[in-house]
């Protein structure tokens, strides 16, 4: 046991595949590799720098020394002027050419944009890993019909499947901004302290071609083909609100399944995965809580509050830079992407697991559908000779009591058997019984969920069907 503090998003909830993403060690071997390349960049244009003193940085640029670069962080109280002397001692004859011309953002930037960036694959990979898990179990029960509800009162039928259907369209459209988000991520480049290039201008004796080539040349060998047009001394940190607005939009989506399958299980209808020796409850032993959902709820409200953060500080941002993002942003940003993990590797456990109990569900469509089949009930009496206006007016009526006996007196629906008895209908209970078949109440449900699968989802699926996630929760 640890006697410090130590983060749950890490100990209990987020995977190991992105806290590696986060790490410091990510972090400064991307640093490291981000030297290299601006080296070999300056010496391909024609600076002084030799294959020596690259094949030197080269050699040394996963093996950092960090017991140097902390002891320098204490003298110097700058991070990456440390680890440039750390790095140094390494690399004695490549010291002088390491961050040639750069400023920190140089470095620390372009490392928060690609950190994110292969974060935002991880997010992504999980994010179609849902949709195929929910688009089965759609299929799957896409004839069971079930009630809808509208203000959480009993509504006009739908099918299980169906109402699936509902989460993957959220998850569809966090999708399409992911892949919009992803196709338009770009490095900050080689900027200088306030976006001009002065220093790399300098350094290339006024050539401004070279310095847009620098630019552009650091970006390719570092795997992109685009840098922001114009920066101030730091990439517009409008990036980041837009990153963690896509990453508060994954959280909504899951909140709301959540939310769903909290109250389908409370009504006994869906409930979530629940093992052989799992405890609901430590007092009441019989529980089955929806823990899962809950947790997916409590992390999905933290990423939605969390999402403010990066909106405020691109709000505050003065002229070409301020540093009070620094902070923020080093905790914020890192925090929602492990909770967006976290929330879907527990949405990927649950979607591969839910049960659905068919006969509750009927229970309570029977127990609702006398009522929503009236309408039904009163076209076929017509049809045998019954005045329309009378029978309506006799429907309300024994609706009316129908709804006391079940209400104030805790009774079952006796509707169905009140009109058999009605002459006025000339409708035998058997009779009665054959409207109020389910199936019939569902519209095109099983329709809309077979073409929302083909046409929306299958072209999703087999664009990425070599993506295959396995998920395991500590917790």
């Amino acid at each position: 046991m640890k006697n410090t503090y130590e983060s749950p998003l890490c100990s209990r909830y987020a995977s190991s595949e992105m806290q590696e993403v986060f790490s410091p060690d990510m972090k400064f071997k991307t640093w490291r590799r981000l030297w290299i390349a601006l080296a070999e960049a300056e010496k391909e244009l024609g600076l002084n720098i030799t294959d020596e003193q690259i094949e030197e940085l080269k050699k040394y640029k996963d093996d950092i020394n960090y017991e140097v670069a902390e002891a320098k962080e204490k003298e110097f109280r700058h991070d990456v002027m440390a680890h440039i002397h750390a790095y140094g001692e390494q690399c004695p004859n490549a010291r002088g050419i390491i961050h040639l011309g750069a400023t920190s953002c140089y470095v620390g930037d372009n490392t928060d944009i690609i950190i994110m960036h292969e974060g935002l694959k991880i997010i992504r990979k999980k994010l179609i890993a849902v949709i195929a898990k929910l688009s089965e179990f759609a299929l799957k029960y896409k004839d069971l019909p079930t009630l809808g509800f509208t203000h959480f009162q009993p509504a006009q039928l739908v099918t299980v499947g169906k109402r699936a259907t509902l989460w993957i369209q959220d998850l569809v459209m966090d999708l399409e901004e992911m892949d919009f988000v992803l196709s338009n991520i770009k490095l900050l480049g080689s900027k200088g302290t306030t976006g001009t290039q002065a220093s790399f201008l300098s350094l290339f004796d006024g050539d401004e071609e070279k310095v847009k080539k620098l630019d552009k040349l650091v970006a390719q060998k570092m795997g992109y083909d685009k840098v922001f047009a114009v920066s101030g001394q730091t990439y517009t940190r409008k990036l980041d609100s837009r990153i963690l607005n896509l990453l508060s939009s994954i959280a909504q989506s899951a909140y709301k399944f959540s939310n769903d399958m909290r109250l389908l299980q409370s009504m006994k209808e869906v409930e979530e995965p629940f093992e052989k020796n799992q405890i609901g409850s430590s007092a009441m032993a019989y529980k089955r809580n929806p823990m899962r959902s809950e947790r997916i709820s409590s992390l999905a409200r933290y990423v939605i509050v969390d999402a403010l953060n990066p909106a405020i500080t691109a709000s505050t941002q003065w002229f070409e830079r301020s540093l009070d993002d620094s902070a923020n942003k080093r905790i914020s940003i890192p925090e929602a992407f492990l909770a967006v993990d976290a929330i879907l590797n527990i949405y990927i456990n649950i979607a591969e697991g839910m049960v659905v109990y068919p006969k509750v569900i009927e229970k309570h469509i029977l127990e609702e559908l006398p009522f929503m089949a009236t309408e039904n009930i009163l076209m076929e009496a017509v049809k045998r000779g019954g005045d329309r206006q009378e029978l309506h007016e006799r429907i309300r009526v024994h609706s009316m009591e129908a709804a006391k006996k079940v209400k104030a007196e805790g009774q079952r629906n006796d509707l169905i058997e009140r009109i058999a008895q009605d002459p006025a209908f000339n409708l035998n209970i058997d009779e009665i019984r054959s409207v109020l078949e389910p199936k019939n109440y569902i519209g095109r449900a099983p329709s809309q969920v077979v073409e929302f699968i083909n046409e929306v989802v299958k072209p999703i699926l087999e664009k990425n069907k070599d993506i295959d996630v396995k998920v395991e929760l500590k917790v």
